[in-house]
């Protein structure tokens, strides 16, 4: 990628400032505010602090996000972090979460690629760095099967994503100029009319008869299709391998270098939850949707939450050269201006846990800190 580091385009920087603006689940979100889940925080006991009494977690309260909802839920990142207490703290949106890192109201963050690729750069490569994967996959085109039986018949119609610039919109956007037809990327109106629509409201529009369709990611896509929708496309199957980045984990460059023992035992934390959710899913998955349902009040139904469970991919890895192919397809699509992203991943110390554990190390793409 180029090595001029400029501005991200106006109307993305100002979509990414406004708190209020909700970001897909991935970029993930169901609205915007911040909620502190104090009364869940974590300590174990008998342990030594590390270097900070507290550390403040942020993450969505989706299944995209299930390493957090199940580290905590399940007192997994608790463990590593001996007596130094986990301070969680749930999001509805990409923007408000990279605003809280950089606030300090939080010290590290489960999220999406386009607002952490976002936040990097409108701050100069100086308020975050990615420190680790969470979850691949778990997005689906879902369409009105009366309305569209194949992909050409997308041509005309109206199909939801979550934002403007976030990882969905970008994608989709990517998709449609690869089929060779046109979309005005700011206003959504082309060939295809990309309309923008907050996941939590999306299968109203859907029912509604407003949208015909949608590019999001799950559970909304699973509830669409609880709806009557039907499943056209898996974004899965446009990667190499199957494999794209869905949710990173990301710290503020200040907590790294004040507390990297605090943040090596997060990573701990997460890699063992990775590990348990792999090798017992249907335990994990209800202590995900047990985790919602405090959350939210409400568990998810198991038509949806079945089929969503199973899209997502839990990982270690942060799949960096995927992220790198995110940005580069922003560029194209318009919403992201060349933008220098090295030194974006900081994956010393997840290697560092990897390779003690015995397990491969995994690679930045080129784009970690020197």
């Amino acid at each position: 990628m180029p090595a001029t580091r400029t501005t991200l385009r106006r109307s993305l920087a100002a979509a990414a400032a406004l708190p209020l603006l909700a970001v897909a689940l991935t970029a993930c979100g169901y609205g915007s505010e911040a909620k502190d889940d104090t009364k869940k925080a974590n300590v174990s006991s008998g342990g030594k602090k590390l270097s900070a009494d507290t550390v403040k977690i942020g993450y969505f309260p989706n299944l995209t996000h299930a390493t957090a909802l199940v580290g905590i839920q399940e007192g997994l990142i608790a463990k590593e972090l001996g007596g130094t207490t986990v301070k969680p703290s749930t999001f509805n949106a990409g923007p408000s979460e990279i605003e809280a890192l950089n606030a300090g109201s939080i010290d590290i963050g489960f999220i999406g690629p386009s607002p952490a690729i976002n936040g990097f750069a409108k701050s100069k490569g100086k308020s975050l760095r990615i420190i680790g994967g969470s979850a691949s996959g778990g997005v689906k085109l879902v369409v009105d099967p009366k309305k569209i039986k194949t992909l050409d018949d997308l041509k005309g119609k109206k199909i939801a994503t979550p934002q403007l610039g976030n990882t969905q919109d970008v994608a989709f956007l990517n998709w449609i100029s690869e089929k060779g037809w046109k979309v005005d990327a700011q206003s959504g109106k082309g060939d295809v009319s990309v309309v923008r629509t907050d996941n939590k409201v999306t299968p109203d529009a859907y029912k509604a008869g407003s949208i015909d369709g949608a590019w999001v990611p799950e559970p909304t896509a699973s509830k669409l299709v609880a709806q009557g929708a039907k499943v056209l496309l898996d974004e899965s199957t446009l990667w190499p391998d199957k494999k794209f980045v869905i949710t990173n984990i990301i710290v503020s460059q200040k907590f790294l270098s004040e507390h990297p023992d605090v943040v090596e035992a997060v990573l701990r934390g997460s890699v063992t939850t990775n590990a348990w959710i792999n090798a017992n899913p249907d335990k994990a998955k209800a202590s995900a949707n047990a985790a919602l349902k405090e959350l939210s009040g409400k568990a998810l139904p198991p038509e949806v939450i079945d089929p969503a469970w199973k899209s997502v991919q839990f990982t270690d890895d942060p799949l960096a050269a995927t992220l790198d192919t995110e940005a580069k397809h922003a560029v194209q699509a318009g919403l992201l201006e060349q933008t220098d992203l090295s030194g974006i991943y900081d994956l010393k110390p997840l290697n560092k846990i990897l390779k003690a554990a015995g397990k491969p190390e995994v690679a930045d793409a080129g784009l970690g800190v020197k």
